[in-house]
């Protein structure tokens, strides 16, 4: 069997919990449709579709009532200030509507922000409005109420929290007050892009029972022309976190990137090519998703 022909097999039961389609006020080279089509050719397992600017949570729940699927399709609710910021009500509609994840802050979060002082992350097709800063602790370091209050409803739903892009230092206090309100579901998306993240914190993170989600995009992505992200890079990740805490998601959708299913693949190679057996491979591209998202099977 050849390499393709591999690839090929290890796609089949793959999960995305990254999947950037549209539409959206960010440029896309794929809509959800397409996304869901191209994911079914494929054999995934579950698509996350996520925008920073809207919850694609009723979306997703039209396409289950009007779609034959093949895919199972999941969906979140992004706290930034066009879903009014540190929201519970959002949080509350959303896990009623079937939403599975809360992302804190994004292209709100004070951390990235600062980060795009010089250079737009997330720049949009049109010019919007400027975002207001959102962090999550007090002057002091202690956490916002609306964050407590937005807590308990993720332990309520038994959701998923991930740290959307917070800094690190944020992230800490963030995890410690989730676990405590009986949070156990904890996801850090690109530890290492915006969020400040050290191999030691990775450990860390993962030792205390959280998930590390490493972006195709990195790779395989036009942000990696400068050669910036390597294979032995990810696989300084993937040996910080443990395949058991890594998840591969392909953080991708966007115009002029390759699409999520060819991202995946490529990084799957890379796996590959680092020597994880295809058992490892599977728990890093679908096994760990399932459970972390508490998919029947998993």
């Amino acid at each position: 069997m050849n390499r393709e022909e591999q690839i090929d097999r290890l796609m089949t039961g793959a999960i995305d919990l990254h999947c950037h389609s549209g539409p959206s006020v960010m440029p896309r080279g794929l809509n959800h449709v397409e996304a869901i089509k191209q994911a079914e050719e494929a054999g995934l397992r579950a698509i996350l579709f996520k925008d920073h600017y809207y919850s694609v949570t009723p979306v997703v729940e039209l396409l289950k009532e009007t779609m034959p699927l093949k895919v199972e399709l999941l969906s979140g609710v992004p706290l930034n200030n066009t879903v009014g910021g540190l929201n519970p009500y959002a949080v509350d509609h959303g896990f009623k509507l079937n939403a599975r994840l809360v992302w804190m802050p994004t292209f709100s979060a004070a951390n990235h922000i600062r980060h795009s002082h010089r250079k737009n992350y997330l720049a949009t097709k049109e010019e919007m409005l400027k975002p207001k800063a959102l962090t999550i602790v007090t002057d002091t370091g202690e956490l916002v109420d609306e964050v407590k209050t937005i807590l308990d409803i993720i332990a309520k739903y038994d959701g998923v929290l991930s740290a959307g892009h917070l800094h690190i230092s944020e992230i800490w206090p963030l995890f410690d007050e989730a676990k405590a309100r009986g949070v156990t579901r904890l996801l850090v998306n690109h530890p290492t892009f915006l969020i400040g993240c050290s191999l030691s914190d990775i450990s860390e993170l993962a030792a205390m029972g959280a998930m590390l989600e490493h972006s195709c995009c990195m790779w395989a992505g036009v942000q990696n022309k400068s050669g910036k992200y390597t294979l032995e890079g990810l696989g300084e990740l993937i040996e910080a976190g443990g395949v058991d805490h890594t998840i591969i998601g392909s953080d991708l959708g966007q115009e002029g990137n390759p699409t999520p299913v060819e991202g995946l693949r490529y990084v799957i190679n890379m796996c590959l090519d680092l020597g994880h057996s295809e058992e490892e491979v599977r728990k890093m591209t679908g096994g760990n998703a399932a459970r972390l998202m508490g998919l029947e099977g998993a």
